[in-house]
Order: C-alpha cells, then sequence, then structure tokens
C-alpha cells in the first residue's frame, strides 16, 4: 500500500448509490492527481489521508486506488470556505459560505458544530434558517464520525449510509449501546460483524445481550437450512459453540427468553421444539388457513363438470387418463388441491382442463409460480398470465405484501406449479391473500429438492393424510420414449439410470476432479459454439474442483477470457466482464428481475455500472446495475442444483464427483436431471452415481405443519 495526501480538488463522477467516485486529489507531493475508491467520495475541499496502489488505466491514465482513507477538516479560512461553497452542507452555498467564513473565520467549524445558532449573526440568514443549517451540518457531521467508526473496526464505510438512515442521527451512540442491533436492523452485517464491533468496545463474553444476540443468531441459521423449529439441545449446542463459552450461561438465557415468551416453545415426540417467533406464526396460520380453505370452497352453481371435461377433450384434441380427470374432479369438490408427479405425468395438461372447466363455471383464476422463469413457463404453457407468487401478492422494496386479508386477491381460484419451492412464509402470506370461498390448486413435484426457506410445505401437505391429493404415476407414452424422462422415474425408484454413451442421457467417467473439471469446461464450450443459452453446468457444491466457484472461474476463462478492450469489474471474489453469463440471485421488483434469471453483460460503463440483457424479459430493455447492485449478480457458467429450481435447459452437464459426497442424494441428482430437455451428461464417477441413486436418506426438517394439520381435520 502507498500513501496519498492532499485536498479534495474537484469531484469527477459520483454514483447514485454512492458506491463508486472518482475524484482529482491536490497533493503537496504529486501535484493534481486522479483517485478512484469503491465508495462515496470525500467533499470538495476535505483533506483526506488515504492508502491505495496506483494503476495505469488503458483510457484515463495514471489513477490512485483508494482502498481506504481517512478526512481531515480544513483548518484554514480559505479551506473552510471552499469546504462548505462545495455544497456538502445543505443550505450553504458559495455565497452563503463567503459571508459566513467572513464572520467566523477559521472558527467557522466550531460555530457550525458547538453554536449554529449564531449563524443568525451573518448577513441574509435567519434564526430559522440557521437552525436548518445545523441540522444539516450535524447530520454531515455525524455520517463522517460513523464512516470513521466502521473503518476503524475494519467495516466498510458503505454501510454508513445505510446505517444513518436506519438510525438517525444517533446512529453512533445506538451502536455504542448495543452493537447487536445492527446484525438485527442492517442488511448485509450479520452477527460476526456486530460481535468483532462490540468485542472491540470491550462487551463481556458473557454479557446478556450477547447472549441473547447469539442465541438469536443461532435460531436463524437453523431457519435458513431450512427448519421451522429445533430441539432445544441442538439450539444451545450451536449457540455456545457459536459464542465461545460454557453451556451453562446458555442454557440459562435461553430459560430466561422462554420464560418472557421472547422464544416459542411446543413440547412433541419428547423433545422441546424451539421457534422464531416469525416462523411460529407462519405455521401455525399457514394450518388454520388451510383446513379452513378445504371445507369452505365456493359454490360452482350447476356445473357439468363431466361435459365440460368432455367439451375441452374435443377441443384440445386429447383424450385424458382417468387419473387426469379425477385431478380435476378432485379440485372442483375442495377448496385445497395437490397434484404432485414426475415429469411425463400430465401435469401441465390437468392444469389446462383446470383451467378450462374453472372458467367455463365463471370463475377467475389467477395463475403463479415460485420464480420468474417458472411463470413465464406455466404462462406459456397455460396460454394465460402468470407472475410469481410475491408480484401476484404485490411485494414491495420496503418486505410489505400489498395483498393480505384486508385487501385479498379478486380470485375464485389461484393455480400455482413448482408448488415443492414454496416455502412456510411465503405460503402464510399467499393464504392471507385469498378471499372466502377461494381454491387454492398446488401443483408440483415432491420428489424434488425441498425449498429453500423454512419448511416443507408440499410434502406436509401430503403427508398429512388430511389434504385432497392426487398423486401421478402413469408416464404417458409420448414422455416415455424421452431417456430424461424415463431415467428420471428409475432414478426415482432407487435404479442407476442408462446411461448410453452418445445418447442423450450419457455419463463421461473422471475419477480425478481436475480432470473432470477440464473435460467439462470444454464440453460446455463446444455445446455453446453457437448460442450461449444452449447448455447449463450444474453441480452439487461450492466448492472443490468441480465445485460452482471453480467452474465459473475455468469456464469465465475459457468463453470470454480478459482482453484489453474488453471493460470488466471487479467486486469482492468475482470480476464481471462485457459478454459473461450471470444470475440474478435476489428478487428485484423495481427492476423485474427475479431470483434465478439468467442473462449476458451488455455493456459496462467507465462509472462501473452494468447493463444486463435478460433474454426472458418481453420488452428487451437492458437492465441497469449500480455499482453497489453488483452483489444481486453472480457467474452463471455454472451453478448449484439448488439454483436451478424451476429452471429448464436444453442441455445440463452435471458433475458428479467423489468430493461431493456429502451432497449426494436422490432427491439432487433427480432434480437436476429433470432440469434438462433434451440431453443429459454425467461427469464423473459410477460410485458417485451409485451413492446419489442409493441416498434415499433426505435431510430432515423440523417442522410442524404436517401435524398441525392432522390435529382437528378430517381424513380426506
Amino acid at each position: 500500500m502507498e500513501q496519498l495526501e492532499g485536498a479534495v480538488a474537484s469531484i469527477i463522477f459520483q454514483s447514485a448509490d454512492q458506491g463508486f467516485s472518482v475524484f482529482a486529489v491536490q497533493s503537496p507531493g504529486t501535484g493534481k492527481v486522479t483517485a478512484v475508491f469503491k465508495g462515496p467520495a470525500p467533499f470538495l475541499g476535505e483533506n483526506i489521508v488515504a492508502q491505495g496502489l496506483w494503476q495505469e488505466h488503458n483510457r484515463f491514465g495514471r489513477q490512485f486506488a483508494i482502498q481506504a482513507y481517512k478526512t481531515v477538516m480544513p483548518s484554514s479560512a480559505s479551506g473552510i470556505e471552499h469546504f462548505l461553497g462545495s455544497g456538502a452542507v445543505k443550505g450553504i452555498g458559495k455565497v452563503t459560505a463567503a459571508r459566513i467564513v467572513g464572520t467566523f473565520g477559521a472558527a467557522t467549524l466550531d460555530i457550525l458544530a458547538k453554536h449554529p445558532e449564531r449563524l443568525a449573526e451573518v448577513p441574509g440568514i435567519g434564526r430559522k434558517k440557521a437552525a436548518d443549517i445545523g441540522a444539516a451540518y450535524a447530520e454531515l457531521a455525524g455520517i463522517r464520525e460513523l464512516m470513521l467508526f466502521l473503518e476503524s473496526h475494519g467495516i466498510s464505510a458503505n454501510y454508513a449510509a445505510r446505517i444513518q438512515a436506519a438510525y438517525g442521527n444517533l446512529a453512533l451512540e445506538r451502536i455504542q449501546n448495543n452493537p447487536y442491533d445492527l446484525a438485527n436492523d442492517i442488511d448485509g452485517i450479520g452477527f460476526q460483524t456486530a460481535d468483532k464491533i462490540a468485542m472491540d468496545l470491550g462487551v463481556e463474553r458473557e454479557s446478556e445481550s450477547r447472549l441473547q444476540a447469539g442465541l438469536g443468531f443461532a435460531l436463524t441459521t437453523i431457519a435458513t437450512n431450512g427448519h421451522t423449529c429445533v430441539p432445544e439441545e441442538e439450539l444451545l449446542r450451536l449457540a455456545t459453540r457459536l459464542l465461545g463459552v460454557d453451556p451453562g450461561p446458555v442454557e440459562r438465557k435461553c430459560d430466561e427468553l422462554i420464560k418472557a415468551d421472547l422464544l416459542r416453545t411446543v413440547d412433541f415426540g419428547g423433545q422441546t421444539l424451539i421457534y422464531p417467533e416469525y416462523l411460529y406464526r407462519a405455521e401455525v396460520e399457514t394450518a388454520r388457513h388451510l383446513l379452513y380453505l378445504r371445507d369452505n370452497a365456493g359454490s360452482l352453481g350447476k356445473v357439468d363438470t363431466e361435459r365440460i371435461m368432455a367439451a375441452w377433450e374435443k377441443e384440445a384434441g386429447i383424450e385424458l387418463a382417468e387419473a387426469q380427470k379425477e385431478a380435476i374432479r378432485v379440485s372442483l369438490r375442495y377448496g385445497v388441491f395437490a397434484l404432485t408427479g414426475g415429469p411425463g405425468t400430465g401435469k401441465t395438461t390437468i392444469i389446462k382442463g383446470i383451467l378450462a372447466v374453472l372458467k367455463r363455471a365463471g370463475c377467475q383464476v389467477l395463475l403463479a409460480a415460485p420464480t420468474g422463469r417458472a411463470a413465464r413457463r406455466l404462462a406459456e404453457a397455460a396460454g394465460q398470465e402468470a407472475k410469481t407468487v410475491h408480484r401476484l401478492l404485490e411485494y414491495n422494496v420496503t418486505g410489505v405484501f400489498g395483498k393480505d386479508e384486508d385487501d385479498p386477491l379478486e380470485a375464485n381460484a389461484v393455480i400455482i406449479d413448482e408448488a415443492s419451492m414454496l416455502d412456510i412464509v411465503l405460503t402464510y402470506h399467499l393464504l392471507e391473500a385469498l378471499p372466502a370461498g377461494c381454491r387454492l390448486i398446488l401443483v408440483g413435484d415432491v420428489d424434488q429438492l425441498p425449498s429453500v426457506g423454512a419448511g416443507s410445505v408440499l410434502k406436509d401437505i401430503i403427508r398429512s393424510g388430511k389434504m385432497p391429493v392426487v398423486r401421478l404415476k402413469e408416464v404417458f407414452r409420448q414422455a416415455e420414449v424421452s431417456p430424461i424422462v424415463r431415467n428420471a422415474h428409475k432414478i426415482n425408484q432407487g435404479e442407476l439410470p442408462d446411461c448410453v454413451p452418445g445418447s442423450d442421457f450419457a455419463m463421461a467417467l473422471y475419477q480425478n476432479e481436475f480432470e473432470a473439471a477440464a473435460f467439462i469446461t470444454e464440453t460446455y464450450a463446444a455445446a455453446n459454439r453457437e448460442d450461449w443459452q444452449q447448455c447449463q453446468v450444474l453441480t452439487p457444491m461450492h466448492r472443490g474442483p468441480c465445485g460452482v466457484e471453480n467452474l465459473n472461474k475455468l469456464l469465465q476463462a475459457r468463453m470470454n477470457p480478459a482482453a484489453p478492450a474488453k471493460g470488466e469489474v471487479r467486486v469482492p471474489g468475482v470480476v464481471f466482464r462485457l459478454g459473461d453469463k450471470v444470475m440474478q440471485i435476489r428478487n428485484n421488483y423495481d427492476k423485474d428481475v427475479y431470483n434465478g434469471d439468467i442473462g449476458r453483460i451488455m455493456a459496462i460503463g467507465q462509472d462501473q455500472t452494468v447493463q444486463v440483457w435478460y433474454p426472458e424479459r418481453l420488452d428487451g430493455q437492458y437492465v441497469p446495475y449500480a455499482q453497489g447492485e453488483l452483489a444481486d449478480l453472480q457467474l452463471a457458467y455454472a451453478m448449484s442444483v439448488h439454483k436451478s429450481q424451476g429452471s429448464e435447459y436444453p442441455m445440463v452437464i452435471l458433475a458428479l464427483v467423489p468430493g461431493h459426497y456429502i451432497m449426494l442424494q436422490r432427491n439432487l441428482l433427480y432434480t437436476a436431471v429433470t432440469r434438462a430437455r433434451q440431453k443429459v451428461l454425467l461427469v464423473g464417477t459410477k460410485a458417485a452415481l451409485q451413492t446419489a441413486v442409493l441416498n434415499d436418506r433426505t435431510r430432515k426438517r423440523y417442522s410442524l405443519l404436517a401435524e398441525r394439520l392432522q390435529e382437528d381435520g378430517e381424513i380426506v
């Protein structure tokens, strides 16, 4: 690292999200130089002491890339006037700055900080304006102090604006009183970061605030692993390890929180299960809503279901199997209906049939799916608009669902496809938004991987035995000819798939994982030579030679190598280049892009903004990402099997190597191969394939939804 000292002479560029800035620094030693910083720029006229590295930009020449800087407020009258005249303080322009400094000279900043009411002594400034300027300077001083505090604790100053927005001018005081609030209130700051600040501030390892925060974080961690609740002993074990203290104080604090009703508990099967409050409420209310809806479906009047089905069959030119007809009948009879089955069993045909009958009965039917891609596929198949569940419920950036029990959906029936991806919280909000008498039809493949979020909603509904369910098992003739469909069902029945060299379902045998990764890279390059969307690499894990991270590096280097004329932008852990295949990893309703959407980088600006083209967007417009928003993207040449849920690709290459042993299980393999429409290529060892097929022990998820449905619901 080198050091640069000087005054900020001009602000060349500042991104809207304050994630990137370019400014000129007048340094006594080097003259005027250009500095770039991944964060907000200092204010004009401020003196800075910066650490960083000199670099040569191929277009803009020599620059100082700042890693961190500290500001030193100007002390001379001319420096202060330059600083205030820059517009740094709301309400002060160049003319007003000259008047203030003309009145108070070098003592100006001290007056602003301690006696802002004296600004009324300056010609043209009244008492109200003096108070406004004082408040603006206090806010500016507060955020600067907050930035310095964060940097002194090794935390990016980019969080300062977010913290200031949440806590106001008392942000620093709030953090110093209880740094663990940051983990609860500020997106991107977790327990470990808050705990580091707390330790630096001298918080005792067994303090009440630390013990409570550790238990809360342990419970949240458990929920992110798919559980809605967890046995008390597991929670205590995780929290004790996390906090690095003896078990006694953790057990005592846990007991206190339970007695104070700050933790929800349920005694079941000889165990005490502990819930986060929001998951307890979601599970209880989901069960209550499902039982009510099941038994209170709105009347369809005198509808001749058989006649309507027959007319639709003739119109559509198909002949429904008896199991498909029964599925349609059951969906009309009850307020809740679950339909499950593997590929080729006719789920999509049944959705069309249900939709046709309900519409001819005068019902308003809404269609949705958990992901954007699944919703688009549903819309294409059904010939009617389909939305993501979040968009259907009018979820907004503040985390609030616009549709709820006070403002329900206008529908007589709602059909949800890919329902195996529904978690308990989203299901709860969906049920809250259904009007009385509305039918809910859940369609999905229960043998796929469960939802990423907490709960196993579709599986629990089926397991309860209290909801109307039809499970399709017959594979229709047109699907039987597909080796993908045939082998998917073999895998699901615990049989090894037929891997035929050169066929549409094949396996390339590699014991050495580095050689397997090299083969995957070259095979992907050949498959995508003319169409970058033709092939998708899937893998069970993130780490290792055949993990997501390494495969993406290899594939990027092969498909889109660095070049002097090619723009690129660096964010922690990854380099994005012009032409890269990328994936959105969070729902963004403002941009109309969703978790799992795959696109291509089409432009990179000098301000580090990125433009991404998503082929499935009907408007064809590029989606802009400011430098601070790039954490929402990741390279997508390879992705985890979990991330591929709800998607389909022409060809799938699946890594199955010994290093993936801990993740190899039947439902993961089954989910991966059913993502392919035309071709599957497995790469790895027969032993890994056999392990995956034979391992039917799906990871246990602690959830009591099925048991809650069984408490007072009659078997259907």
